[in-house]
C-alpha cells in the first residue's frame, strides 16, 4: 500500500511510539523534534513520488499521438514510463523495499540530527522503523472500514465530504489507534 499524506501523522506517531517503548533506544531530545524529523523524510518521499508522476504524465502528453494511435492502454503506459523513471527519480515502486529505504533514510535523519542513541546494531533500529510503518500500514484499511461501519450506525449520520464527517471520521479514526496502542 502506498503511503498517502494524511497517513504521515499516524505513521509519525507509530514510530515515535515504537522507539520510546524499546528498550535499546535512548531519545535525546525533544518527541516534537523527532516527529518533525520523521514527518520530513515521509512527505519528501511522497513529493519525490509526484514528480515522478508529473514527469511520466509529461512524457505521455508528448507523446499522445503515438500513444493514441498504437492504442495502447494509457494506464499500462504510464505505469511502464514510471518505471523506466523510477531509478531516475530514487523512487522505490516494490513496496517493501520502499518502506526499507524510508526505514534507513528515517534512521539516518535522526542519528545526523543526534536525537537517539542506541546499543544495537543499525539494522536492528532501522527493521523497528521498518516494522513500525508496515505494522500501521496493514491495520489501516480495517480500521478505517469500522469507523465507516461506526458512523453508518450514527442516527444523524453528517454527509460525507463535510466539514462534519472528517471531523467525526478523524476522532473515531485516532479512537481506534489508540485502542490498538498506535498513537
Amino acid at each position: 500500500m502506498r503511503i498517502k499524506l494524511p497517513h504521515i501523522p499516524y505513521i509519525t506517531n507509530k514510530i515515535i511510539l515504537d522507539i520510546e517503548n524499546a528498550s535499546f533506544i535512548e531519545i535525546k531530545d525533544q518527541e516534537d523534534k523527532l516527529k518533525q524529523c520523521i514527518k520530513k523524510v515521509l512527505e519528501e518521499d511522497i513529493a519525490n513520488e509526484r514528480r515522478l508522476d508529473e514527469r511520466a504524465k509529461d512524457l505521455l502528453e508528448e507523446q499522445e499521438d503515438n500513444v493514441d494511435f498504437a492504442q495502447v492502454d494509457r494506464k499500462n503506459m504510464f505505469w511502464l514510463v514510471k518505471k523506466q523513471l523510477a531509478n531516475e527519480f530514487g523512487v522505490f515502486l516494490n513496496t517493501e523495499d520502499r518502506h526499507n529505504h524510508l526505514a534507513h533514510k528515517i534512521l539516518n535523519a535522526l542519528v545526523d540530527e543526534d536525537f537517539v542513541n542506541f546499543v544495537v546494531s543499525e539494522n536492528r533500529v532501522k527493521n523497528l522503523i521498518f516494522s513500525s510503518i508496515e505494522g500501521y500500514l496493514k491495520i489501516y484499511e480495517d480500521i478505517e472500514d469500522l469507523v465507516y461501519e461506526k458512523i453508518d450506525t450514527y442516527k444523524n449520520k453528517p454527509i460525507p465530504g463535510s466539514e462534519e464527517y472528517e471531523l467525526l471520521f478523524e476522532k473515531l479514526y485516532e479512537e481506534e489507534l489508540r485502542k490498538k496502542g498506535m498513537f
